[in-house]
């Protein structure tokens, strides 16, 4: 399973990104900051852009763990 390392909303707020220019701004959609608030999957498109403002490789925001309901496979 791919996962934030980071907490990406913390992240961006100290780059002056609250939820609220977010949204204002339509950065993100409700949906994809929910996505991001429960650790589900975005787009490439929006990793892009996470990417973009926090100048950060996609490798430092990412992480892959195993996933337990089938780490037996």
């Amino acid at each position: 399973m791919i996962r934030f390392k980071i907490d990406v909303l913390e992240a961006l707020k100290n780059k002056g990104y609250t939820t609220t220019k977010i949204r204002n701004d339509k950065i993100f959609s409700e949906a994809t900051l929910t996505n991001i608030r429960k650790n589900k999957p975005v787009t490439t498109t929006t990793l892009n852009t996470i990417c973009e403002i926090l100048k950060k490789q996609p490798g430092n925001i990412l992480e892959w763990v195993p996933d337990l309901n089938t780490e037996n496979e």
